[in-house]
This record gives C-alpha cells, structure tokens and sequence, in this order.
C-alpha cells in the first residue's frame, strides 16, 4: 500500500473540493500524506540536496567515530570472537544537526547558509498553508491553530529544521535508523531521499513505506495537532530502517507553537466531552525530551493547563 500522495496546485482550481477532501481524509486515516507540485521551485530544491550532501561530506569522519558506530564494531568484534550479537536499541543510527533562526549554522560549504535560509522560507509559508487547509476542513475560524501556537500572535511559532543523513549500516537488522515516534509538535515538512528509502508509518497495525517520490513534500501531524482536533486527526507513529546501501538523505521542519502557548481542543470540536487535557506546550516538550520513543498517551496524562507558562494548576 502506498502513502497517499496530493498534487497541491489543485487546490485553488475546480478541483478544491477533492483535494480538501482528500487532505482531511489522510489526516484522520494516516496522519502522513506526500504533497506534488506544491510551489517551491524545483531549482532551489536541487540546490537543497547539494548542499546538504556536501555538507555530510564534511561531517562524515564525525561519524564514523559516533557512539552507535563505536558500539556497532565493538559488538561485531565480540561476535567474531564467538559472543551472539544483540540489537541496539537505545541509539540511532543517524547523522544530525538542527538549523534555528538563533543557533550555529555549518559554514561550509559556503552556499549552506543561504540556501537553508530560502529553502525554510518556502517551508515555512507551506506550513501555514496546511494549516489553514487543516482549519478550514475542521471547521475551525482561519487562524486558529496559528493563534493557538503564538499565543494570539504575542510569540512567534516555533520553526526548526532537522537536517539528518543516514549512512550506510553494516549489519542494518541490529540498529534502528531511527527509533519509532510520534513527534511532538504541529506540523512536519519532510524532504526526503528521492532514491533510499527507509522511512515507514505504522497504520493499522503495519508498517508501510514511504515511497521516495522525486521533489515530493511529506507532511505529517504531530501531537499538537491531535489534541486541537480533539483526537479527529491523529499523529502517527514513524520510524526509520538502517540500510547497508545508500545514504539517505532526510530534512525535517518543524512548524510547532512556542514554548509558552497553551494547546487544548478547540471548543467546537468537544461535541463528545474534552478528550485532551490544556497543557502548555513548554511542558509537554519537558516531558517529551524523556520520552520520545514512548506511548504517547502518557505524555497527554503528565500535562495540564498553566495560566502562564511554568505555572501548574
């Protein structure tokens, strides 16, 4: 079964009410879909892909000498030497680094910084185009969600991007990619490898690829956006497979309210009772830094509203 994929220039056509329909759909039934000719220029795109490779060229001896690397060839030397290899399951075998407007950007190659800069742009504006899609199909007041995430438009949303290879792994069935979760936050923009697959979304029980489709965009919902939709749309468990061949390529964007905004369902969307508590997302995130890789129902049950953030009834 593929993952479901929207050609997004429709949407201001006589095909809007299809591809409305089609977006609410995957929200309720994935939580993951691929969007096709969505607006960013296939030119920057191309540039994004190089600079991100040439950019990993740099950090790779870095990785070589990481911790999932150090604990893979000890383990094989040991099962070389007669002990049974056990899976990793604690580590990620992963390459990364985060791009905020207000931390370190690599200064290498030279055109990084530029690129990254107009590509999150694009990215950025999409996610608020999703948004107001996401509104309008839950029948929320355009900007509600957005509101939501600033705090009325006191702080601006949260926007991080998460530039991420996977290299080659020699023994792939004993270490994650990267381990499966649900992630925290609003709404993720995902470029990923057009050749290496390896991501995968649970539904129903199984797990199904994410086809590599060339210059596609896949979004996906976090947990905000489950508890303003009072579960209508819920975010899905992801995971990434290690590869013994091909580097796979994976930037993530974030677009997730501020640390200080308060995220609850919308109170049109209670007609069965509050089936999320109001937390203030600051908290949730404190909670979710130590459990990621776990049930995400808990995480729900550790947080309630604040009158400001920090603050606890």
């Amino acid at each position: 079964m593929a993952i479901p994929v929207v050609d997004f220039s429709k949407l201001d056509g006589e095909e809007r009410a299809k591809v409305l329909a089609q977006i609410a759909n995957y929200c309720e039934e994935w939580g993951f879909f691929q969007l096709v000719n969505h607006g960013i220029p296939t030119e920057l795109l191309e540039r994004v892909k190089k600079v991100s490779s040439e950019c990993y060229k740099l950090r790779e001896e870095g990785f070589k000498n990481s911790e999932p690397v150090q604990m893979m060839n000890k383990m094989l030397e040991e099962e070389a030497a007669g002990s049974k290899a056990q899976r990793l399951n604690d580590v990620d075998w992963e390459d990364v680094f985060t791009l905020q407007d207000d931390n370190r950007w690599p200064s290498n190659p030279p055109e990084f910084k530029e690129t990254m800069m107009e590509f999150r742009r694009e990215l950025k504006q999409l996610a608020e185009k999703i948004l107001e899609i996401m509104e309008e199909n839950l029948g929320l007041e355009k900007g509600h969600i957005k509101k939501a995430f600033t705090c009325d438009g006191e702080y601006e949303p949260f926007f991080g991007t998460k530039v991420s290879h996977y290299p080659p792994c020699p023994r792939p069935e004993l270490v994650p990619g990267l381990r499966a979760h649900t992630d925290a936050g609003g709404v993720i923009l995902l470029f990923q490898d057009d050749k290496v697959n390896g991501l995968q979304v649970l539904k129903d029980g199984h797990w199904f690829d994410v086809q590599p489709l060339a210059d596609a965009i896949v979004i996906n919902t976090g947990d905000q956006i489950e508890a303003v939709s009072n579960g209508k749309y819920k975010s899905a468990w992801h995971r990434i497979l290690a590869k013994r061949e091909g580097n796979r390529r994976s930037i993530a964007s974030f677009y997730n309210p501020c640390y200080r905004a308060v995220i609850g369902p919308a109170p049109s969307l209670q007609n069965d009772g509050e089936l999320y508590p109001e937390f203030v997302f600051g908290d949730y995130m404190n909670v979710y830094q130590k459990e990621k890789f776990g049930e995400k129902e808990p995480r729900f049950a550790k947080v309630k509203k604040a009158e400001k953030y920090g603050d606890k009834e």
